[in-house]
Order: structure tokens, then C-alpha cells, then sequence
């Protein structure tokens, strides 16, 4: 059984290509590793290193800490990962060129979610 911790850094890891849009092979072809090697780090099966996990987040183009988004300081894991949906429209959202543009985007659906 994977640590906890390593199963949500590769959960971010998993997240943070999918939101770039890259395939496993692709991402393991920018740190020079195999694309068994990303499915195993995004499973945690296996542990990443600290020098991955800065070649991993400059590849992806986050900081190192999103990896430990969401996590409880108390050492348990939020199991909850983002729908692959919401992957999608972070994407097409981070994609509009026009920062006032993607602000109003980002304010209307802030006004919808809170619209109950």
C-alpha cells in the first residue's frame, strides 16, 4: 500500500498534466523518465525524490508546494481529488489570453457557485 502522502502527491502530479493537457509519455519524455515511471510516481507506488519533485513542478509550470495542496497538517489526506471536468475547464479558463477577460470568467462562476 502506497503512503498516504505519496498517493496525493501523485494524485497532484496526475492533475497538474492533465490540466497541461500532456500524456504520461510526453511528461516522462521532459524529466527523461519512462512513462511507466509518471504512472507509478501519479500512483504512489513509488516515492519522489526531491530533485524530481523540482524537475516535476517546473515541468508542469506549478510550484513545488502544489503538490501538498489540500493536505491536513495532522498527516491524513484529503482523498478527494478534482473531477476531470473541473481539470477541463481549468484548463480552457487558464488558456483565455485576455487576463480581464478570464478575471470575468472567474467572477461569474464564483457568483454561481455561491448562488444556492
Amino acid at each position: 500500500m502506497p503512503h498516504p502522502i505519496d498517493a496525493h502527491v501523485g494524485r497532484r502530479v496526475r492533475e497538474a498534466r492533465a490540466a497541461k493537457g500532456l500524456s504520461q509519455e510526453k511528461l516522462g519524455n521532459l524529466l527523461g523518465i519512462s512513462f511507466q515511471q509518471v504512472q507509478k510516481y501519479e500512483k504512489g507506488a513509488n516515492r519522489i525524490g526531491s530533485s524530481r519533485l523540482w524537475a516535476l513542478a517546473n515541468a508542469l509550470e506549478v510550484p513545488v508546494s502544489f503538490f501538498f495542496e489540500d493536505m491536513e497538517y495532522d498527516g491524513d489526506v484529503n482523498e478527494n481529488f478534482l473531477p476531470r471536468r473541473t481539470i477541463h475547464m481549468a484548463k480552457q479558463i487558464d488558456a483565455i489570453e485576455d487576463e480581464g477577460v478570464r478575471n470575468q470568467v472567474l467572477n461569474l462562476i464564483k457568483a454561481c457557485s455561491s448562488a444556492k
